[in-house]
């Protein structure tokens, strides 16, 4: 799975993240609505659950090819 992650572009990751990570942009983004309840305790329902886990992952998967992007300049740069 890294491997896959690891050959496609930095940007596709950034682009899923602003647009599925964040739809709806108005009132507030999902995933910061989602990350409100979950805090404070609100996070009960499996829809709600779900929403979370499908805004979140995009953001969970920039955060894993930025990793894999550094590692590798530490390993070129060494």
């Amino acid at each position: 799975m890294l491997k896959l992650i690891d050959s496609l572009p930095l940007p596709h990751f950034i682009v899923l993240s602003m647009f599925l990570g964040l739809a709806p942009f108005f009132p507030e983004p999902h995933i910061v609505e989602k990350l409100g309840m979950l805090i404070s305790g609100e996070l009960v329902k499996p829809l709600d659950m779900f929403d979370l886990l499908l805004h979140g992952t995009p953001w969970i998967l920039l955060l894993v090819k930025l990793t894999l992007v550094v590692k590798k300049m530490k390993r070129s740069a060494a």
